[in-house]
């Protein structure tokens, strides 16, 4: 990031206040005084003072923090046939319905060994069944409409 003025002149005033304290020779406290404005960018600035107590105005960039992927939370896999499910209930609207039913028995079936082996997937084989049962539903009414209407 670019450094403003003051950006710099609290960067002087850091050297500043390691001089009067002692930290600094006074060739070393011009040296980096010269530096301090002459830095284009915060990181700069905060190589010249990164020695020295800062206070709460410092200019340490916060470090990356690494965390080994043996601590890292592990997702669980998410369970097939959920996706399947999903996939069913979604053909759903392109096949005229064919595929309903296939939705809802994945979806139920899915969800039932989610709850047995805590897979991931949940989400997904709610929308299958939900999207299943639409369509089962939505086709049956339009069926005893058209048989009424027949009738």
């Amino acid at each position: 990031m670019l450094a403003g003025h003051s950006d710099r002149e609290r960067a002087v005033d850091v050297l500043r206040a390691g001089f009067a304290e002692g930290r600094l020779q006074q060739d070393e406290y011009e040296r980096r005084v010269e530096r301090a404005y002459q830095a284009r960018t915060v990181g700069e600035l905060g190589l010249l003072v990164a020695d020295l107590p800062q206070g709460p105005m410092g200019f340490q960039q916060p470090a990356p923090q690494y965390v080994p992927p043996t601590f890292l939370p592990v997702a669980p896999p998410t369970n097939g046939k959920a996706g399947a499910a999903l996939a069913c209930g979604i053909a759903t609207f392109f096949t005229v319905g064919l595929t309903a039913v296939p939705a809802v028995v994945l979806g139920h079936m899915a969800r039932s060994e989610i709850r047995r082996t805590h897979e991931g997937g949940d989400g997904m084989a709610v929308a299958g069944l939900v999207l299943g049962w639409l369509s089962i539903v939505g086709w049956t009414l339009l069926l005893l409409l058209v048989v009424a209407a027949g009738s």
